[in-house]
């Protein structure tokens, strides 16, 4: 090789060791500010007193033949980033998905009590100084959505590791080997650990509203539904793009087999989301990446992902239920 081929190798190099120090800064940078969003103000104590900002009945919801509506969930709930945020200490935007369905189903009564980084606990537990979700039940209660479980498993600690992880092998599984290292799939036993927290939290949401239509929401697809990768946008590596879309399957899975068996109805939003997923052009993605270009928080639905999954919502209330022995439906 001649002396200008060297020179030249030597420099082609230099930038691919430069641009992958640009992509381990831009990960560690969106890591840390996907943590922040789902640690919101609200675990400080910064909240709008209790309830966190409820919205009761006469708030423009609709007529008094409306359903008396609570929302319960963590920060896909919420909507953190979208405005306008109507509570800053959990991460409530006015166009979250339970909004879009409170005006559309005319809710005579809505009380929206979902908060950034709620796991199970906060059902009975402060949030800061947002009171437990539970607490927003009442036994005229009509209608309850429930989108819950992705922080119990883990998801903000998953997404960080595994984009620390994949700037250092982009072509790898390197997130893959860290969880199933020890011979057993970790992610695999914190979804199966999870089944009864959510189980557990159906039967106090039935003993709160016995006669109220529950309704267990699934999470929406996140990535790529053919396991396909979009490194360095979203900064994970490319064996692991199939491993993470296959525990968000199997979350959903369980959310459905859990509300089958507490007779609870499922709401999948992983199907009608598949092909606006976070490695989507900006004007096709319903999901954000970890450096959002649209208002939303790091790797949650953006506005189009929310009325996404209030579409399915107000899709699944259209069917009749089954089995449930509460009567005919109001609403």
């Amino acid at each position: 090789m001649t002396g200008n081929g060297l020179e030249g190798a030597g420099a082609g190099a230099v930038a691919r060791r430069r641009a992958r120090r640009m992509a381990v800064g831009a990960a560690l940078g969106s890591c840390a500010l996907l943590m922040a969003s789902v640690t919101p103000a609200a675990a400080h104590g910064t909240g709008a007193g209790h309830g966190g900002g409820w919205r009761h009945g006469g708030s423009g919801h609709g007529g008094a033949h409306g359903p008396r509506y609570v929302a319960l969930g963590d920060s896909y709930t919420s909507g953190p980033a979208i405005p306008p945020q109507t509570d800053v200490g959990c991460a409530r935007s006015g166009l979250n998905y339970p909004s879009l369905v409170a005006d559309r189903k005319k809710a005579s009564a809505f009380e929206d009590v979902s908060c950034g980084g709620a796991t199970t606990e906060q059902m009975w537990t402060a949030q800061g100084a947002n009171a437990p979700q539970l607490e927003a039940l009442e036994r005229d209660t009509d209608l309850v959505t429930l989108q819950i479980g992705g922080n119990d498993v883990g998801f903000g600690s998953i997404i960080a590791t595994c984009a620390g992880l994949g700037v250092q092998d982009p072509a790898g599984d390197p997130c893959r080997s860290h969880y199933t290292s020890s011979g057993t799939d970790r992610l695999s036993v914190a979804v199966a650990e999870t089944a009864p927290k959510i189980a557990r939290v159906l039967r106090a949401v039935h003993a709160r509203s016995p006669h109220a239509r529950v309704l267990v929401v699934g999470y929406p697809d996140l990535l790529p539904d053919n396991g396909s990768g979009c490194f360095p946008a979203v900064p994970f590596a490319a064996g692991d793009f199939p491993y993470l879309r296959d525990t968000e399957k199997r979350l959903n899975t369980m959310l459905r087999q859990v509300a089958v068996r507490n007779h609870a109805e499922y709401v999948d939003t992983y199907g009608p989301t598949v092909g606006h997923d976070m490695c989507k052009a900006p004007g096709d993605r319903w999901i954000e990446p970890l450096v959002p270009a649209s208002p939303a928080a790091p790797a949650h639905p953006n506005a189009k992902g929310e009325q996404s999954m209030a579409d399915a919502v107000l899709s699944r209330l259209k069917q009749v239920r089954h089995g449930s022995g509460a009567g005919p439906t109001r609403y």
